[in-house]
């Protein structure tokens, strides 16, 4: 009998015991759902870091990644020696009076940039924001663009863009043989602006971009200073042979394509120009448009002394041809620009410039991802008959075996140099060499 009372006794016990673990299981079940709850709604109310520190060479740190936005940011910076020989020349505009050039020879964190981009709310919203400076121009500037992508068709942009007059200012930065662009392509090229753009994919392999800026160039110009004219660009590229051309359609054939790459683009931009200041100022605000001699169009006295030229209309149409195989990488760009219906405040010797000219660069890597060699040639059949030129070459290493880190040494004669200011490798009337060794990296 007792033994039977022990046994209720037990198993009376071990049963509370039992709806004791049950009702404890029942509160941590609700306890996590509860947690659960929590969770979620943070989830939907912050954005958290899901992915941090996540480094891709050449696109920059992933700080953030969620379903409701990114937030990536990149780096590109070059420090650069430049040295521009004879030290000091005269020479002759095109009207025969004679200026006097001086010759770099300098040191310069020359540039940085970083930008800022991802998307928001879905991947179809895309932005970017770069800061943007460059110390040899004392520049420095916030800016970015804003785009939508409906379908591989349609992607829609505003903001700060490139006017698409030439194949450099179509994404290849700064993946350049060069640390900077040719004097061929710095010649006749417009800059950037404020504007819209619309681009897709017109058949397999075939893209478009259209777009309306508000000028050639927003460098230097204020918004109160913009005339209602818009400057107008439409351009087309096609890759017929492997529907890409590398990362960022950049020049040298650092991937080594096994099957030919090819790549051919036409591009046409046009605009009512103007200089942006009244012409009692000698030095316009317009310091985008030079003439084949390397003077400033805008500028008092370009065209004949103590005349200015407010305005003009500037038309721009390039083609490109590019090749890559094996290491192997060939560019062709032919150019033609005209500046006509010139409205200037006294009488002026022509009212139309056509210039023509072309510029074409070739590169060989010569150990794989390491050694690369590369020439380059421009040449202007110009409106004044001074057939300004260029020929030059250079060594680009890649310590890392990677385009994010590169040391370059350039050497390169010009002849009555077309391009000019202290951004690029040229100073406007130039016949002499150019020595620059420079290092870049990007990130």
């Amino acid at each position: 009998m007792i033994r039977i009372e022990t046994g209720l006794r037990t198993l009376g016990l071990c049963m509370w015991m039992l709806f004791c673990v049950n009702q404890l299981h029942a509160q941590l079940d609700q306890n996590a759902q509860a947690l659960d709850t929590i969770s979620k709604t943070l989830r939907d109310s912050v954005y958290r870091n899901e992915t941090a520190g996540e480094l891709s060479p050449g696109k920059g740190f992933s700080l953030v990644k969620t379903k409701y936005g990114t937030l990536n940011i990149s780096l590109y910076a070059i420090v650069r020696y430049l040295n521009q020989l004879p030290g000091e020349q005269t020479w002759q505009d095109h009207l025969g009076r004679n200026r006097d050039f001086t010759g770099r020879n300098d040191f310069h964190w020359h540039r940085a940039m970083i930008w800022f981009s991802g998307f928001v709310l879905t991947p179809k919203l895309t932005y970017t924001a770069t800061v943007w400076t460059v110390m040899t121009t004392q520049q420095t500037l916030v800016y970015g663009n804003l785009q939508y992508r409906f379908n591989k068709y349609f992607t829609v942009g505003a903001g700060i863009m490139p006017n698409i007059s030439i194949r450099s200012m179509q994404g290849p930065f700064p993946f350049y043989n060069s640390t900077d662009r040719t004097m061929g392509e710095e010649s006749l090229r417009a800059g950037f602006t404020n504007g819209v753009f619309l681009k897709g994919e017109v058949v397999p392999r075939l893209n478009y971009i259209l777009m309306l800026g508000n000028n050639l160039s927003t460098l230097g110009v204020q918004a109160a200073k913009l005339t209602r004219t818009l400057s107008q660009g439409a351009g087309l590229i096609w890759m017929p042979t492997t529907g890409e051309y590398g990362p960022r359609g950049g020049l040298g054939d650092f991937e080594k394509h096994q099957k030919l790459a090819t790549r051919f683009g036409v591009n046409f931009t046009h605009d009512r120009d103007n200089r942006f200041n009244n012409t009692g100022q000698p030095s316009p605000d317009n310091t985008q448009v030079r003439m084949t001699d390397g003077v400033l169009f805008f500028e008092t006295g370009a065209l004949a002394d103590g005349v200015t030229v407010q305005e003009a209309d500037y038309d721009m149409l390039a083609i490109d041809l590019g090749f890559k195989y094996k290491g192997f990488n060939l560019q062709v760009e032919l150019y033609e620009r005209q500046l006509s219906d010139f409205d200037a405040d006294g009488p002026v010797p022509i009212n139309f410039i056509r210039d023509r000219g072309y510029s074409i660069q070739a590169s060989q890597m010569v150990v794989p991802k390491v050694l690369a060699l590369y020439g380059f040639h421009s040449y202007f059949f110009d409106e004044f008959k001074r057939h300004p030129w260029e020929i030059g070459g250079g060594v680009n290493i890649y310590p890392m075996k990677s385009r994010s880190w590169r040391l370059n040494a350039q050497l390169h004669h010009v002849y009555k140099s077309s391009a000019g200011g202290t951004f690029g490798l040229y100073t406007s009337g130039q016949t002499g060499t150019t020595i620059t060794i420079g290092a870049d990296i990007l990130l």
